[in-house]
């Protein structure tokens, strides 16, 4: 008894966890055991699974859209095609594709960036030879003389002046706000919950501690004593049995009993991750189902484009416009109407707005997906829709015909 005593002193004075002062919360585990139940390394929010997946979800959708280059004028906006526009919408770089360079764009603003995103525009005799999206890694935003509105743009350590790069922002940060905040102080919690509840999972799928059949045998008997003697017994009565054979084991010797394993669900594992993926959702601002988490909902996506899409591309559209137009007439403007969930009857209930001259018949065409038709593209209207002060001028009321 002095000997248990003494031990356990002597593991009380060298614990950094006091057990007098701490009698309830001290407990000793394995160094096996506490790897499993404790994450300790850090993890960047790109790593995390569910966050990158939202984030390139709206990379994606994005980098599908196209850009059009528009113009005001008296009688309505309409769409200019020339080199510029082909530049911007086509051909941004030569080294990769409008929706990759787009994509590239949007992660840098939402997730590697932390809100910043860079591109430098090349140019020749001023034509615009190519729009570089430079790497977050390499970018760096300073305050320049000491203002709270002016700044500098540190590339590979090479100062670069604001108005003379693309420089998108996301979640303007407090304090600068023309430095973006991103979103890495708000999802970095649930990101370390995440990573926590993945790697509980493993280590409970390839842990041993699952025995599905549970054989309780007399510890008194010297043979089962040992560890030798109980895999003997598994050899003798268990191993050697055929398929669907049944055991035959000593009455008094052996009693056998089958229980349901513990599971995932007993860990409330699935409760936590599915939370977790909601707020991931929530604070990205991407449908949850798109994460795993519900089913399909077509006007929680078209929602999801009008408020998170829309309001997003209008920041990259208007710095864009800013830095890149120099005609006061000209303005970019990406086609979010591509990404709205359209049905068939949908498409078709629009062909009402042919009768009434807002839309002509090969628009309704394109949205169906076939070729567009020569004569079509005139827009036309029912001959009774007149301006309420014609409406004397009808035949049928001039001359009673």
């Amino acid at each position: 008894m002095s000997k248990k005593k003494k031990k356990y002193n002597s593991i009380r004075a060298d614990s950094k966890t006091s057990v007098k002062n701490n009698p309830v919360k001290a407990f000793f585990v394995g160094a096996d055991t506490y790897d499993d139940l404790c994450v300790s390394e850090y993890t960047s929010l790109d790593k995390n699974p569910e966050i990158l997946t939202a984030c390139e979800i709206i990379a994606k959708l994005i980098g599908s859209m196209t850009i059009h280059l528009m113009q005001n004028s008296e009688k309505g906006d309409f769409r200019i095609i020339n080199e510029l526009s082909r530049k911007i919408d086509i051909d941004p770089i030569e080294t990769m594709t409008r929706s990759t360079w787009m994509e590239i764009i949007v992660m840098n603003l939402l997730l590697y960036g932390d809100g910043n995103s860079v591109v430098v525009p090349h140019t020749y005799q001023g034509i615009i030879k190519s729009l570089e999206p430079i790497a977050a890694n390499r970018v760096s935003i300073v305050p320049y003389d000491g203002s709270y509105r002016k700044y500098r743009i540190y590339i590979d350590g090479i100062a670069r002046n604001a108005s003379d790069l693309l420089h998108f922002v996301f979640n303007p940060d407090k304090t600068w706000p023309y430095k973006g905040a991103g979103l890495k102080a708000v999802l970095s919690d649930v990101a370390k919950n995440l990573k926590q509840a993945a790697h509980t999972e493993n280590a409970f799928m390839s842990s041993k501690w699952k025995p599905s059949i549970i054989v309780k045998v007399d510890a008194l008997t010297e043979e089962f004593a040992g560890k030798s003697g109980r895999k003997q017994l598994l050899s003798d009565y268990v191993e050697a049995a055929e398929i669907g054979e049944p055991w035959l084991i000593p009455a008094n010797q052996f009693e056998v009993e089958q229980i349901r394993p513990l599971s995932l669900a007993d860990l409330a594992i699935n409760d936590t991750v599915k939370l977790d993926k909601q707020t991931v959702a929530s604070i990205v601002g991407v449908p949850p189902f798109t994460l795993g988490v519900g089913t399909f909902n077509r006007d929680e996506w078209n929602n999801f484009i009008t408020n998170k899409i829309g309001v997003l591309i209008k920041t990259i559209d208007q710095e864009m416009t800013k830095k890149m137009i120099a005609n006061p007439k000209w303005y970019l403007k990406h086609n979010m109407l591509s990404l709205y969930d359209y049905s068939v009857n949908d498409i078709v209930a629009l062909s009402g707005l042919v009768d009434k001259g807002v839309l002509n018949a090969n628009e309704i065409r394109d949205r169906l997906g076939y070729e567009q038709v020569e004569g079509l593209s005139e827009f036309k209207a029912l001959e009774n829709y007149l301006p309420v002060d014609q409406l004397s001028q009808q035949k049928k009321v001039v001359g009673n015909e």
